[in-house]
């Protein structure tokens, strides 16, 4: 469906080179995005989890691979758990690298919106139905929240819930106009209509990292676009922080995102006549 969308914009994308593995097609007007590197047992228990809620009556699949090499996505065994795409980034980068190759393959699939999930096992897919409600309603930007009402967290490290709720929420929620309270959540959903706008323009190469999740809680709120938050479960396993980011150079990295993208550093620039 590469026709629904206007070729003049996807030829400005940045997206790094990726192989398709596994595309069984579209059946579904929605995708679930699951970012993943040698996450093992993890994935295969979220996937289960997906299967036992029957994620795939309602939206499809699609792993992106960072350049997992535990033998954990062998394709039959990810046909059996409902999996539809298999897609491996071969080019450099990390998450934001991921995502920018799994959101463009899913737009030019002609998907409606896209839920992402972290492949660690940390966030209850339950929650996937009332995202994709939520984008079904005019929603643009969905965020889950361990801290909202009704949200549930277990075991967060003491420093991460320190920095989410007195640094990192806070910033965004000041520089962006909107009240986050989870903003370094991976759980989310997102409109096509938001991913395809010129002003918020994610398939950029300065996303390489960490930064696209930062930027987008900071600018879509100051576009205008529909924004909200709801409450969902993240559990961390028992003497166990299963993340890729390094205690101290990582988290220093995470917080240098968030004051550039708070201060504007990732914004499109206008080009002036």
């Amino acid at each position: 469906m590469t026709e629904m969308l206007p070729q003049t914009l996807k030829t400005k994308w940045e997206v790094p080179a990726y192989e398709r593995q596994l595309w069984l097609g579209k059946s579904q007007n929605y995708c679930v995005v699951i970012p993943v590197i040698n996450e093992g047992d993890r994935i295969r228990h979220l996937l289960a989890k997906m299967a036992a809620i029957k994620v795939s009556s309602y939206a499809d699949i699609i792993i992106v691979d960072g350049g997992s090499t535990d033998g954990s996505l062998e394709k039959e065994s990810l046909k059996q758990l409902e999996v539809r795409g298999l897609i491996l980034k071969t080019a450099p980068g990390k998450l934001s690298a991921q995502l920018r190759c799994a959101y463009a393959f899913a737009l030019e699939q002609g998907y409606k919106g896209i839920v992402t999930i972290d492949g660690n096992d940390k966030d209850d897919p339950a929650a996937i139905p009332q995202f994709i409600a939520s984008l079904e309603g005019g929603v643009d930007f969905v965020q889950a929240s361990r801290f909202l009402p009704g949200g549930v967290q277990e075991n967060t490290p003491k420093s991460r819930d320190f920095a989410i709720r007195y640094i990192h929420a806070p910033c965004l929620s000041l520089f962006s106009g909107f009240k986050w309270t989870d903003t370094t959540q991976g759980f989310r959903a997102y409109s096509s209509r938001m991913l395809l706008s010129p002003d918020i323009a994610p398939f950029r190469d300065v996303f390489m990292s960490y930064e696209l999740l930062a930027y987008l809680s900071y600018r879509a709120p100051k576009l205008n676009f529909h924004c909200v938050e709801l409450p969902t479960v993240r559990r961390y396993p028992v003497g166990e922080v299963p993340t890729k980011i390094s205690s101290v150079k990582g988290n220093l990295s995470v917080l240098m995102v968030l004051f550039k993208a708070c201060l504007g550093f990732y914004n499109v620039e206008k080009k002036h006549d």
